[in-house]
């Protein structure tokens, strides 16, 4: 029963993640969650209390999968810029794949309307590229002029900044031919030797077919 409920309560979320990408937090009503879910009112509110706890689920489940992410691709078993490019790719996909993840950026960005305290964005990731940047330098691979701690909010600034254009665009179909030019400009800015950029580009997205490199 448990299992079922857990199943039950995660399409749940799925299907109106989607329509908040779709319609935003005002345009979407339980009703109409009802309606893709094929769910009663009664059934959602068992699982959540009103829309804004509903909200809330996933834009928390938006933040949770971010660490197994991190944790997959910048462990300690790559080269840290390696792993930081893989990252990016890996969150650049599932921006636009994840309805969850997709959903809890809507939300997010219609934080003001929601009646509920939702988790702070981008300070983890600021961090975590952070981490990154300076495992590389201990690795002997960030160029001495580089400060880790400006560095890693500069790239966070244009990774999100990217999204952004990318998904006005083209709904992000284009996203990552888009973040592998990004990174054609910055790898040679970051790295002791900066003609190693494009090797590093295809080391870190050897099975990619689709990605421009």
């Amino acid at each position: 029963m448990q299992a079922r409920a857990g199943a039950t309560r995660r399409s749940l979320m799925e299907t109106a993640a989607c329509l908040f990408h779709e319609r935003g937090f005002a345009g979407t009503s339980i009703s109409d969650i009802g309606n893709a879910s094929g769910l009663t009112s009664g059934a959602i509110y068992f699982h959540f209390s009103n829309k804004d706890a509903l909200a809330r689920a996933i834009v928390e489940a938006h933040f949770d999968a971010w660490p197994v992410l991190i944790e997959r691709h910048a462990g300690a078993g790559v080269p840290a810029v390696v792993g930081l490019v893989r990252l990016s790719f890996a969150v650049a996909r599932a921006f636009r794949d994840d309805p969850l993840v997709r959903g809890g950026a809507r939300l997010w960005s219609e934080r003001y309307g929601i009646d509920a305290t939702l988790p702070a964005p981008f300070v983890g990731w600021i961090a975590a590229v952070r981490a990154l940047l300076e495992r590389a330098r201990e690795e002997g691979e960030l160029a001495d002029r580089i400060d880790s701690a400006g560095a890693a909010k500069a790239i966070i600034h244009a990774f999100f900044g990217l999204h952004t254009v990318s998904d006005a665009l083209s709904g992000r179909a284009d996203i990552e031919n888009d973040l592998a030019d990004l990174w054609r400009l910055l790898l040679p800015a970051l790295l002791a030797e900066p003609d190693a950029a494009e090797d590093t580009l295809r080391l870190a997205l050897p099975a990619v077919d689709e990605v421009r490199v």
